[in-house]
């Protein structure tokens, strides 16, 4: 009886080891391709990097020049991939535009919305740090990925438009 146990526990252990080992080997592999991503990115026509690190393109412009601060809370239409086109998230799919705090969200959604007005659309293209980071987000965002997203800017609470 005692083998048995010995012998399921260093199998235990080296489940768990290749497990971290694994985890660890994806993680860098993450890193590495959004890092690729967005340098090969930055030199595409159109698109802007700021000083976070954030990308954005323009894809149309709306008429207004009523813009959002971190304390409005916007309603926008959205669709988020990652780099390797796997989509994650659309409110197009739920047929239903999205309604939140702009300093409610992750950093790059907070940075990429204030630089848009009401009517516009623009593709962000977020760096993992201002992003989900190292932990991801559930089963559909692993950690250090970057992410892409098209973001059409509806209204603000409370703004009217100009």
């Amino acid at each position: 009886m005692s083998s048995t146990l010995f012998v399921f526990t260093v199998l235990c252990v080296l489940l768990n080891v290749f497990h971290c080992y694994g985890n660890a080997n994806m993680d860098k592999y993450h890193q590495r391709k959004s890092k690729q991503f967005l340098e090969e990115n930055a030199q595409k026509e159109g698109v802007v990097t700021t000083a976070s690190g954030l990308q954005y393109k323009v894809l149309s412009k709306g008429t207004s020049k009523v813009s959002p601060t971190a304390a409005d809370t916007v309603e926008v239409h959205y669709r988020g991939t990652l780099i390797n086109g796997k989509e994650f998230d659309s409110s197009y799919k739920r047929g239903q535009p999205a309604k939140f705090g702009v300093g409610q969200v992750i950093k790059g959604w907070t940075e990429g919305l204030q630089l848009m007005s009401v009517g516009d659309k623009f593709e962000f293209y977020i760096p993992s740090e201002l992003g989900y980071g190292a932990a991801g987000a559930g089963k559909d965002i692993p950690g250090h990925n970057a992410l892409i997203f098209e973001v059409e800017l509806i209204g603000i609470q409370g703004k009217n438009e100009l």
